[in-house]
């Protein structure tokens, strides 16, 4: 029952609601627990509960992920956030949820010149992987072609290329495109 909408020429999508999308209302009629599931499935990774936790600094953490995952949701970790760019980011999420509105662009983005190490990468979905869940990173179309290898090579199950919108093809006058198409079809 689900609903798709045309986002673009021939394209489609599946609509997904948040929190506050969601009103939970009473009706005459209600169903029995065991015959409701809220189990969902992408390719052979099954989910027990419908919950994917998003790959943001502020949201998913690789304890978080890990978390989720045992709960039987899935966490997806940004693989150019502070996790990979630090081995101990904790201070500075620290420092950035407690910094004035006034400065807290300009530090946000000092601490985000540290280069990406792509043995944090490896590092972090090890992490996940030991645990015994699902292991899910995302990166953004500018960062997919130049970082892919290390993802796999770390053993990633589900790799999220994330964006306000992913389109087929990602165009930039500072990158070599990103075909998606053809990545994925490489890929296989």
């Amino acid at each position: 029952m689900s609903q798709e909408i045309e986002i673009g020429l021939g394209k489609k999508a599946r609509v997904a609601y948040s929190l506050d999308d969601i009103a939970i209302v009473p009706s005459r009629r209600s169903r029995d627990p065991q015959a409701v599931s809220t189990a969902w499935q992408v390719d052979a990774y099954t989910f027990d509960i419908p919950i994917i936790a998003a790959p943001m600094d502020s949201v998913t953490s690789p304890d978080t992920a890990i978390a989720i995952g045992q709960m039987g949701g899935l966490g997806v970790l940004d693989l150019e956030g502070l996790w990979t760019r630090y081995e101990n980011p904790e201070p500075l999420l620290k420092e950035i949820a407690e910094l004035p509105s006034n400065i807290a662009t300009r530090r946000i983005q000092e601490i985000y010149t540290e280069p990406i190490k792509p043995e944090l990468i490896a590092k972090r979905l090890h992490t996940i992987r030991d645990a015994g869940v699902t292991v899910a990173g995302a990166l953004s179309p500018q960062r997919t072609q130049e970082l892919y290898n290390t993802v796999l090579e770390a053993g990633v199950d589900l790799f999220v290329i994330r964006g306000t919108a992913v389109s087929a093809e990602h165009v930039s006058k500072d990158h070599e495109p990103l075909d998606l198409k053809k990545f994925i079809y490489d890929l296989d």
